[in-house]
C-alpha cells in the first residue's frame, strides 16, 4: 500500500495538470478579426501630372545671324512689344541700302523709258501727218509706229522693275526689323535658350530663343489617368493635389476637360485630364510634378467592412482543428452570363448556424445592379467562436473599406481577416489560414 500511494498521487497530479491545461491552454484556432462599422466612404482616383502655364509662347527668329544683345533673362517679366533680344543688323542694313539703290535705279530706268516713249509718240505723229499728205513712204510710217510700240513696252517693263525693286526694298526693311526680337504677349520668361554671340540659323526652321508664359497666376495640371479610371471622371469635378515643394499643403482645382486623345506607353493607355488651378500666390511653378486625387463618389453613414475580410479564405485545417466539416465552394457563374457571381451555397446549412443552403441574396429593386458579376463577395463572421460564411453585395469602396449594400452583417460584427491553428508540441509551425509555414 505504501508503494501504491505515490503512484496514485502522481496519476492524480497528471490528471489535474491535464485538466488545467485544457481549461487554460490556447484555443485550437486563433482568429484575427476586424469590426464592421458605420461611417463615411470616399471613392478616389489618383494620378500624377505636370504643372504648366495656361498659355506658353515660344519666341523664335525668322532671320539668321549672331545674337548681339539680350534684354530679358530667366523669370523676367515682359510686356507685349517689348524688345527682348537683338540680332546683329549690319548685314541686313547693308541689304536694305542695296535694295534702296536698286529701287532708285529702277525709278531712273522708268523715267528714261517714259521719255523715250514720249519721243517715239511725237515721231509717230509727224510720220502720220507726212503720210496723210503723201510726202513719205508707207515703210517710214510703219517704222515710226513700231518704235512707239517698243517704247511703250519698255516703259511697262520699267514700271515692273520699279515694283520689283520696291518689293525687295520692303523685304529688306522687314528683315532688318526682324533683327529686333520683341515679346508677343505679356508674361514671364521661363526659358532662355541663347546667349550673346551665339549664331542662330533660321534657314530650315525658326530656332526658339525664349519661352514665355502668359500669366502664371493661372495654371493647369495635365494628368495621366488610367483607362480603367477615366470613366469615373467628368468635366467640372473637383480635384486636389500635392507637390514635393510643399508636402504639407494641398492645392485645389477643377477638371476643365478630359481629352479623347489616348497616350500609350508600354501598352498602358492613359488619358489627359486637364485641371485648372488658381496660383494667385505664385507658389506653383511650371514643370512641378503633381500627385492628384479626384473624388469620384462619396457616401455618409454606410455599413463598412474591411477589404482584408473579403480576401480571407480559411484553409481546411482551420475547420479540422475546430471539428467542423469544410464548407463547399460557392457556385459562381462566368462573367457575362447575366447572373450574379455568387449564386448558391450547397451542402446544407452554412457553418455556425447561417441561413439555409441555396438561398440567393435578394436583388435590389430590379435595377440590374444586383446581377453585376463584380458586386458579390463572401466574408466570414466569427460568431460563438466559430466562423460563419456570409454572402454580401458590395457598393462603394475607398481601397481599404467597402460599403455593404446587402448581407447578413451588422454594425459591430467581428469579421475574420486571418486565422492560424495553434502550434502543438513537435508539430511544424503553421502560418496564417492554417497553412504550414516552411522552415527553410
Amino acid at each position: 500500500m505504501v508503494a501504491v500511494l505515490p503512484l496514485v498521487l502522481l496519476a492524480g497530479g497528471g490528471i489535474g495538470v491535464w485538466r488545467w491545461r485544457a481549461a487554460h491552454g490556447k484555443p485550437p484556432v486563433e482568429f484575427d478579426t476586424a469590426a464592421v462599422d458605420r461611417g463615411r466612404i470616399v471613392a478616389r482616383v489618383t494620378a500624377t501630372g505636370t504643372l504648366s502655364a495656361l498659355v506658353t509662347v515660344q519666341v523664335g527668329t525668322q532671320v539668321s545671324g549672331t545674337v548681339q544683345k539680350l534684354f530679358a533673362d530667366f523669370n523676367s517679366p515682359v510686356k507685349k512689344g517689348q524688345l527682348i533680344a537683338k540680332i546683329d543688323p549690319r548685314l541686313f542694313q547693308a541689304a536694305l541700302e542695296q535694295a534702296q539703290a536698286n529701287y532708285q535705279q529702277a525709278v531712273g530706268t522708268l523715267a528714261k523709258s517714259e521719255a523715250q516713249e514720249r519721243d517715239a509718240g511725237r515721231q509717230f505723229d509727224r510720220q502720220k501727218n507726212l503720210l496723210d499728205r503723201k510726202l513719205i513712204a508707207q515703210a517710214d510710217y510703219d517704222t515710226a509706229q513700231a518704235n512707239l510700240e517698243v517704247a511703250r513696252g519698255q516703259t511697262a517693263a520699267a514700271r515692273g522693275g520699279v515694283a520689283q525693286a520696291k518689293a525687295s526694298l520692303s523685304q529688306a526693311r522687314v528683315n532688318l526689323n526682324m533683327t529686333s526680337i520683341v515679346s508677343p504677349t505679356d508674361g514671364t520668361v521661363i526659358s532662355r535658350n541663347v546667349d550673346v554671340g551665339q549664331t542662330v540659323a533660321a534657314s530650315l526652321s525658326a530656332p526658339t530663343l525664349f519661352v514665355i508664359a502668359r500669366d502664371l497666376r493661372g495654371m493647369q495640371v495635365d494628368t495621366s489617368v488610367a483607362e480603367s479610371d477615366v470613366g469615373k471622371l467628368s468635366a467640372g469635378m473637383p480635384a486636389s493635389f500635392t507637390v514635393d515643394a510643399f508636402p504639407g499643403e494641398r492645392f485645389r482645382g477643377k477638371v476643365r476637360q478630359i481629352r479623347n486623345s489616348p497616350q500609350t506607353v508600354q501598352n498602358v493607355v492613359t488619358y489627359d485630364a486637364v485641371i485648372d488651378v488658381d496660383n494667385s500666390d505664385l507658389k506653383l511653378r511650371p514643370g512641378m510634378t503633381a500627385n492628384v486625387t479626384f473624388v469620384s463618389a462619396e457616401k455618409d453613414d454606410v455599413l463598412r467592412v474591411p477589404n482584408a475580410a473579403m480576401r480571407f479564405k480559411p484553409a481546411p485545417e482551420i475547420f479540422a482543428a475546430l471539428g467542423m466539416p469544410a464548407p463547399p465552394t460557392p457556385e459562381r457563374r462566368p462573367r457575362g452570363a447575366g447572373g450574379p457571381m455568387l449564386t448558391a451555397i450547397h451542402g446544407g446549412a452554412a457553418p455556425g448556424g447561417g441561413g439555409p443552403a441555396g438561398r440567393r441574396p435578394r436583388p435590389a429593386g430590379g435595377d440590374g445592379k444586383a446581377d453585376a458579376p463584380n458586386d458579390r463577395r463572401i466574408v466570414w463572421v466569427l460568431r460563438g467562436g466559430r466562423p460563419e460564411l456570409v454572402p454580401i453585395r458590395i457598393g462603394l469602396s475607398d481601397g481599404s473599406t467597402t460599403e455593404v449594400v446587402e448581407g447578413d452583417v451588422h454594425d459591430g460584427d467581428a469579421l475574420i481577416v486571418d486565422a492560424s491553428t495553434t502550434e502543438s508540441a513537435g508539430a511544424p509551425p503553421k502560418g496564417p489560414g492554417g497553412r504550414i509555414r516552411r522552415l527553410f
